[in-house]
């Protein structure tokens, strides 16, 4: 089995094959499955609690760590919402998710990125993690002031260690045009979290329906 992966440093790295240049042709499924979650789990280690390491650890890009983010926060989204939107809720935020990217990714290529669209995607995607430990929060939380609070703070943190990474794209005195479309993007994801139902309200509601 072979990883989707490669390495930040080289734009023109392949798409199939790990980014630390293990050859994963004769290696056992599991070891496979195990190293790619070994290497999901430390990005988001250092996207939590970044370290001076923590753009080396991200330069080895991949989409699986993405991808399962964005599955784990379409299905919270998706529980709390009413029954005829649940197919809705989770599609929309597949399509924020891989759309908002892709859109960010383009901007800031055309700005002069020199990062490739997988890298950045890779980025983007890791950095959502904090906005994801929010929704899960939030779900056990009915008072919309805290969890604005955790969906603000979740923000600010998925912005910033976005951010970090910036550093590597080269835009100068451009940075900021390239800054305000991913804010925008993880600022509507938060909301999603936000105005999502807690199991509490979702329970009242239940209740009233069968009264």
């Amino acid at each position: 089995m072979q990883s989707f992966s490669g390495n930040i440093n080289n734009a023109a790295a392949p798409l199939v094959g790990s980014g630390q240049g293990v050859d994963t042709l004769d290696e056992p499924v599991m070891d496979t499955i195990m190293r790619d979650l070994r290497s999901i789990w430390e990005k988001l280690r250092m996207v939590l609690i970044p370290r001076k390491d923590s753009k080396n650890v991200l330069r080895d890009w991949d989409l699986w760590g993405p991808l399962l983010l964005c599955l784990l926060l379409s299905l919270r989204l998706s529980l709390t919402a009413p029954e005829s939107q649940v197919a809705t809720v989770f599609t929309s935020i597949f399509v924020i998710i891989w759309g908002g990217a892709a859109i960010v990714t383009v901007n800031t290529k055309l700005l002069g990125g020199k990062l490739s669209i997988f890298q950045t995607i890779c980025v983007l995607g890791y950095c959502i993690f904090p906005l994801v430990l929010a929704s899960a929060v939030c779900l056990a939380i009915s008072s919309i002031i805290v969890r604005g609070l955790i969906v603000a703070a979740a923000f600010g943190w998925s912005v910033v260690a976005s951010m970090g990474f910036l550093n590597d794209v080269n835009l100068g005195n451009r940075k900021a045009l390239a800054v305000y479309p991913m804010c925008l993007f993880y600022f509507i994801i938060g909301w999603m979290v936000l105005i999502s139902r807690s199991v509490w309200e979702l329970g009242s509601h239940t209740n009233q329906k069968n009264a």
